[in-house]
């Protein structure tokens, strides 16, 4: 019998690939290219399973063209480059790759908080332009993260390891929203307070961004909701780019309405708001969150363990739709 056939669309672990030639007929991009959309819907013509991250989207005019994909596995957690509605309608399976990634991706949120706090972008490039002369009492005097109010919007799994790292890490006081409140065990383990989005625009020292972008969660950060934030707050977003209205987050930036921001993701990207570039109070990652080789290593194992379970018979582990 023929084995399936499988587009992989992003550069991944050779291990992984050598295991999925192991039970699929694989196309592979090259290392080192990329393919735009027209590019990918072209290639995925006859191919019954993709491999693909958030760079690429599934949605109606690409099913049209492809009726005989069958599964989609996204090497993310999150799927919002995934039509849910229309893969569903068209009967073909959506997977991502959660819990895997949650505890790296909490340092690394965590990390950005002190990042921004402790105004460390400003001072390395202070320090590597040889302008560092004479110690001064207020130096890249930042915000204090021990013992400050911590908020997070988004109290999923990676939400929750935040929590418990600001709490009994660092002492804070850390209060959470979220669609629905946690039971009370739940909050109890991560040392948080269940808030209204008010209480936690004007309470939070540091808002950290942890939840998924949807249609109505498209910036539910604006120029209100930053307006309602203390002057001396920070805000970091790992979720997804559109959760924040960038233009609006620049104006309060250059206007000291608030002191800094730490940014892994983006509205747009790869292409990152020119504005967000000139600012010297905010850190620029590059999506990579989740990027140690142990993390990246098993969200990939994972998603080819969806296709190849899904392929055997057995259904996928993940899957989202």
């Amino acid at each position: 019998m023929s084995k399936p056939r499988v587009l992989v669309a992003c550069a991944v672990f050779p291990q992984v690939l050598q295991r999925l030639r192991e039970h699929f007929e694989v196309e592979a991009i090259a290392e080192g290219e990329t393919w735009r959309q027209d590019e990918f819907t072209r290639r995925l013509a006859g191919r019954e399973g993709a491999f693909i991250t958030g760079t690429h989207r599934i949605d109606a005019a690409v099913l049209a063209s492809n009726p005989q994909l069958r599964i989609v596995a996204n090497m993310a957690v999150g799927y919002n480059n995934l039509d849910v509605a229309a893969m569903r309608s068209a009967g073909v399976v959506g997977t991502n790759t959660p819990d895997v990634l949650t505890e790296t991706t909490a340092d690394f949120g965590f990390a950005l908080v002190m990042a921004a706090a402790r105004r460390m972008l400003e001072a390395e490039k202070f320090l590597r332009a040889g302008l560092w002369k004479r110690w001064r009492y207020d130096m890249f005097a930042g915000s204090e993260v021990h013992g400050s109010t911590l908020g997070i919007l988004g109290m999923g799994r990676i939400g929750r390891g935040i929590a418990r790292r600001g709490a009994y890490g660092f002492g804070m006081k850390v209060i959470y929203h979220n669609r629905h409140r946690l039971d009370a065990d739940v909050e109890e383990a991560c040392g948080a307070r269940f808030v209204g989005m008010q209480e936690l625009l004007a309470e939070s020292d540091h808002l950290v961004l942890v939840l998924p972008y949807t249609s109505e969660a498209h910036h539910i950060i604006g120029a209100a909701e930053l307006a309602r934030m203390k002057p001396t707050a920070t805000i970091v977003n790992i979720g997804r780019g559109g959760l924040i209205d960038e233009n609006a987050l620049v104006l309060a930036l250059e206007a000291g309405r608030l002191a800094a921001a730490g940014l892994d993701v983006f509205e747009g990207e790869p292409r990152v708001n020119p504005a967000l570039l000139t600012l010297p109070n905010v850190v620029l990652t590059p999506h990579i969150a989740s990027a140690t080789v142990l993390t990246r290593l098993a969200m990939a194992d994972l998603a080819a363990d969806n296709l190849i379970a899904f392929f055997d018979g057995r259904g996928a582990l993940t899957p989202v739709t």
